[in-house]
């Protein structure tokens, strides 16, 4: 599992050759792993549940709990509803491609890795027997893709992971003062109108545009479902060179800053620990499970860690 040169992005074709990797996480099988990281896991596990079957009459034994009151009053009878183990799961990822990923110091941008993280996990839940589907939002569209069982699904949303990040050469949109919702609260709130109870949904992000909202929408997500936030990170936004003059790029053109100035360095410290203190609550309030991807990390290797044994997805 090679990781890709400083790439600014990443096609179709190339997303659609992670399944080489995504095949390689499968491995090694439950039954050969004793023991299991900390990462995506949460405990206790939500199962898969239950789905209904079939109304039939109540016979001794039958769990009373399960007793169809409705079609008893109707056919004077008592009557039980039968259950069967759901043999698939929506699996819903949230891909956040906006400005703000437009960016990294070492291996991708974020970005890339956000693209690569949503299809190495598209193609685990598909040989799962998941249903797969997504919403995929850059600051500028959000696109809604239902989860379906096919391949063609998986693919339709890849090809949308490629053709909505910002392409070379080009600087992001700047974000606009008029819009009232953030695009990842747009994203979350969309998230609950097109999940199934039950769903397994993954949030890509670096979650550097959070608001005083997000906290709540991801609770309200992750009350009937499973959710993992997977944030997206690159080195130089947690800690700066102590030395030399850098250039960013912004939607307004370079920014400069000199990493020797110890009131810039000071600034930088606070703004950094302030936006740490809050994701954290934001996570904490909400109940869902975190996990960080760095830029300059194999996405595979750092979902293999992750995962569970034989690369389910919990």
């Amino acid at each position: 599992m090679a990781i890709i040169d400083a790439v600014t992005h990443i096609s179709l074709p190339d997303l659609i050759r992670l399944q080489a990797d995504a095949r390689a996480l499968k491995l090694p099988s439950a039954r050969q792993v004793r023991t299991r990281q900390a990462g995506l896991q949460r405990s206790p596990q939500r199962g898969r549940g239950m789905a209904f079957a079939e109304v039939r009459q109540y016979q001794p034994g039958d769990d009373i709990r399960s007793i169809d009151w409705r079609v008893t009053a109707r056919r004077q009878a008592p009557h039980t509803k039968l259950f069967e183990e759901e043999r698939e799961r929506p699996v819903l990822l949230l891909c956040d491609l906006g400005p703000t990923l437009f960016f990294a110091s070492t291996g991708a941008y974020k970005q890339v890795r956000c693209a690569q993280v949503a299809s190495l996990l598209a193609w685990l839940a598909l040989w799962a027997g998941d249903q797969v589907g997504g919403i995929v939002f850059n600051g500028d569209k959000l696109s809604v893709q239902r989860p379906a069982r096919r391949k063609k699904s998986v693919l339709r949303l890849l090809d949308t992971l490629a053709e909505q990040q910002h392409q070379p050469g080009s600087e992001p949109s700047a974000a606009d003062p008029e819009r009232t919702l953030a695009p990842l609260d747009k994203a979350l709130a969309e998230a609950r109108r097109v999940a199934h109870t039950g769903s397994r949904i993954f949030v890509i992000s670096d979650f550097l545009s959070i608001s005083p909202e997000t906290g709540s929408l991801l609770g309200a997500l992750a009350r009937h479902n499973s959710v993992s936030a997977l944030r997206i990170v690159d080195p130089l936004e947690l800690n700066l060179p102590h030395s030399g003059r850098f250039a960013v790029a912004g939607p307004d053109g370079p920014v400069w800053f000199d990493a020797s100035n110890t009131r810039f360095q000071e600034a930088w410290r606070r703004k950094v620990e302030h936006h740490e203190a809050r994701l954290v609550e934001c996570f904490r309030t909400s109940g869902v499970a975190t996990a960080t991807v760095s830029t300059g990390d194999d996405p595979a290797l750092t979902l293999k860690a992750l995962l569970g044994p034989g690369g389910r997805i919990g």
